[in-house]
């Protein structure tokens, strides 16, 4: 398996990239208009770990994700709008089901396709408010989660680390304490380089997760365990430091920090945390 980007790759990124700072003051329904006119619903799957990615660093509020990652892989096609899908056994705590024009269900007897609208979604408060999450009334579920919708969540926050990343360190070299920036003391910059390693490490599962997923590798379970528990330990990292790193300018609803540590907490516990993970590979 390749590991390097290569150049189309890399041009993509740069344009998913500079897409997203185009339109992301715009109405987010705008935004998501913007997404599929571009046709990056069809991306393949390591391809779509890119664009989940830079969506992650702008905390996306659009329905991409769970429409690319939940309902794509469980029907083989994309939903007539947005899409989610109830894949755990439970139906709590589903990504957009609130707002999906199409629901996958994942039942015993296969997949139902149900519209957004015939089915009890009511969307439950998380602690990041532009995330729709929703519990769903339904029948009887089978519990079996997509390996993209597992990698699509580390991919969203790897992006979110990065943003809090870069948001630590241009504070800290703007802010001056007895004289000499934050950024200059030793201290600090061991918890930026901390904060890095654990996003590069989550990074490189997340690709290598994709990749196995392009090429229908069977260890692609297995990666996307991996891929996710990296994520999970990413964020509490990049979390603690990032948030530290602010000092009490973190806590403040002004600041923009508090968007990307809610939105990778949220990537963190949504279809289990880091641990829950860890153990499904230690049984499998």
């Amino acid at each position: 398996m390749e590991f390097e980007l290569d150049e189309d790759q890399q041009l993509l990124r740069r344009t998913v990239r500079e897409t997203v700072a185009k339109v992301r003051d715009r109405p987010g329904d705008q935004q998501w208009s913007t997404y599929r006119r571009l046709g990056w619903l069809e991306a393949p799957p390591f391809e779509l770990t890119l664009i989940l990615e830079e969506l992650g660093y702008a905390a996306d509020p659009t329905p991409f994700l769970a429409t690319a990652t939940w309902f794509a892989p469980l029907t083989g096609r994309l939903p007539d709008g947005s899409g989610t899908a109830v894949f755990d056994g439970t139906g709590r705590y589903v990504l957009d089901a609130d707002r999906a024009d199409e629901v996958a269900l994942l039942t015993p007897d296969g997949v139902v396709v149900v519209p957004g609208a015939e089915l009890a979604a009511r969307r439950v408060p998380v602690l990041d408010a532009n995330l729709h999450v929703a519990e769903v009334e339904t029948g009887a579920l089978a519990e079996g989660v997509p390996d993209l919708a597992l990698t699509g969540l580390a991919a969203t926050a790897v992006g979110a680390c990065r943003r809090i990343l870069d948001l630590s360190l241009e504070h800290v070299r703007r802010r001056v304490q007895f004289g000499r920036p934050l950024g200059s003391f030793q201290a600090v910059k061991h918890k930026a380089a901390d904060m890095h390693v654990a996003i590069e490490r989550a990074r490189a599962l997340t690709h290598f997760s994709a990749l196995t997923i392009a090429e229908d590798d069977p260890r692609r379970t297995r990666a996307a365990h991996m891929a996710k528990a990296a994520a999970g330990e990413c964020q509490r990292v990049v979390f603690r430091h990032g948030l530290q790193l602010f000092g009490a300018m973190g806590f403040t609803w002004e600041n923009e920090l508090q968007h990307h540590l809610k939105r990778a907490q949220a990537c963190d516990l949504l279809l289990g945390t880091a641990s829950a993970h860890r153990k499904a590979l230690l049984a499998s």
